[in-house]
């Protein structure tokens, strides 16, 4: 996914609203499709009807284990309240006050470094022993605001910082979820909106992870960027024109110079911004002109 289209969506975004003052409906569908991906890929039973009955219809769930519904109730607060936090400093009271906030009666170490020695399931890499944790993790903030300072770019710093916090496994359980939320974080902080990891993600998420331990995050920061384009356009189709209406790839083929059988290559590689919906491959007038215009000018 090429950066300067993002800037451009970014810049076409923050001309409609600033980010946290995005229309009320717009956030409420935000922080239920963020934490209904992010508790998915670690094994929460609720489905994305369940959440959407749960977070935006404001109705009970049935046949759901009271942990899984807690833990939805309390992660999409504190998603929310992520633009509170985005004028303060990371720092470890922040990492310990969001996996607090999200784990409060479900896990009871909520808010506490791990006490134990553990191995990340499925993963080559063995996170460092307790008592590393608190000076590692220290030492990955301090050295995050430095690079932030020296204004890195927002993707590949994203990427190192989260990378950098799953190696540590500074708690027993709920990791992802937290990482998760400093990566948001961290984006809110640069003006960028959230991106969603969703159930279809978790492979090539984790494989990029895992290739991370290589001191590889070439494949972690094209992700984000691709799931950056997904969240542009969703917030775009919300809140933008009638040139940011999310249109099925076979609209442009008229519009030349591709087929849609192309177009849909170029956004399962990640090249065009697009999103699924309904199974099939969507972008708007306005990402495709830009595309367009990138690719005359490669």
């Amino acid at each position: 996914m090429d950066e300067s289209i993002l800037v451009r969506l970014r810049d076409i975004l923050l001309t409609r609203a600033p980010l946290d003052h995005l229309p009320e409906d717009v956030w409420k569908r935000t922080s239920a499709l963020n934490t209904w991906g992010t508790n998915a890929i670690e094994g929460n039973t609720l489905t994305w009807h369940d959440v959407e009955r749960l977070l935006i219809e404001e109705r009970s769930v049935g046949n759901r284990s009271v942990r899984d519904v807690l833990e939805t109730l309390q992660h999409e607060s504190t998603f929310r309240g992520l633009l509170l936090r985005r004028e303060r400093p990371i720092i470890l009271e922040t990492v310990l006050e969001l996996h607090e906030s999200v784990f409060r009666g479900v896990k009871t170490d909520a808010g506490r470094w791990r006490r134990i020695n553990v191995r990340i399931q499925g993963s080559k890499h063995i996170p460092p022993r307790m008592e590393k944790i608190v000076p590692e993790t220290e030492g990955i903030l301090e050295t995050y605001e430095s690079r932030d300072l020296r204004g890195e770019d927002v993707f590949s710093l994203g990427a190192w910082l989260h990378h950098a916090f799953e190696s540590i496994h500074p708690f027993s359980d709920g990791n992802g979820r937290v990482g998760r939320l400093l990566l948001n974080l961290h984006f809110l902080k640069h003006n960028w909106p959230p991106v969603h990891i969703l159930p279809q993600d978790s492979k090539p998420y984790l494989s990029a992870m895992e290739r991370g331990h290589s001191s590889d995050l070439s494949d972690l920061t094209s992700l984000l960027k691709v799931l950056m384009g997904r969240s542009l356009l969703d917030l775009l189709d919300q809140v933008g024109t009638a040139d940011d209406e999310l249109k099925p790839l076979r609209y442009f083929e008229s519009k030349g110079p591709y087929t849609a059988q192309y177009l849909r290559l170029r956004a399962g590689q990640g090249k065009l911004p697009a999103l699924k919906v309904a199974g099939d491959w969507h972008t708007s007038k306005r990402a495709f002109g830009y595309y367009r215009v990138k690719t005359k000018r490669g």
